[in-house]
């Protein structure tokens, strides 16, 4: 009985110390018939330090997490290790900055579809989590993208 009451107790403090993540104006930019990639963007909030490591969907042959920066008057994207997020602080992922990176796309994207992304993070002590993200497709004209 002892045993069980500490071994619930630890379990307990361990689940506590997990990192929870809040997504907030999550969505995918729709694509055209033929076009092989999209973005996703979302704003992300953890209760604790973690890193965004990796990102995974199911109508995407590969999923990365990017970033777009101007270097030198040209804009320019790559994919990053990780993405810090700090404990209570917002990281917006939207174009023209952080973005999850749908490529090799095995469909086309259309407005008013579902995609569901798997995002894993990672705390300071290595373990690692998968959250489960629904992430309404919209069509985003010109106008808006500027803004």
């Amino acid at each position: 009985m002892k045993k069980s009451v500490i071994a619930l107790l630890l379990a307990s403090a361990s689940l506590m110390a997990q990192a929870e993540v809040s997504v907030k104006d999550a969505w995918v930019r729709a694509t055209v018939p033929q076009q092989k990639a999209t973005g996703a963007f979302m704003t992300l909030t953890s209760n604790q330090d973690v890193r965004l490591v990796a990102a995974e969907s199911s109508i995407s042959g590969v999923t990365e997490v990017h970033e777009m920066k101007m270097e030198k008057d040209v804009m320019k994207m790559r994919a990053v290790d990780a993405l810090e997020l700090n404990q209570g602080k917002a990281v917006e992922l939207k174009p023209g900055g952080y973005h999850i990176m749908l490529m090799e796309l095995k469909s086309q994207a259309k407005a008013g579809e579902t995609v569901t992304l798997k995002l894993t993070f990672e705390g300071k002590d290595k373990k690692r989590e998968v959250l489960e993200v629904k992430a309404p497709v919209k069509q985003i004209t010109a106008t808006e993208h500027k803004m």
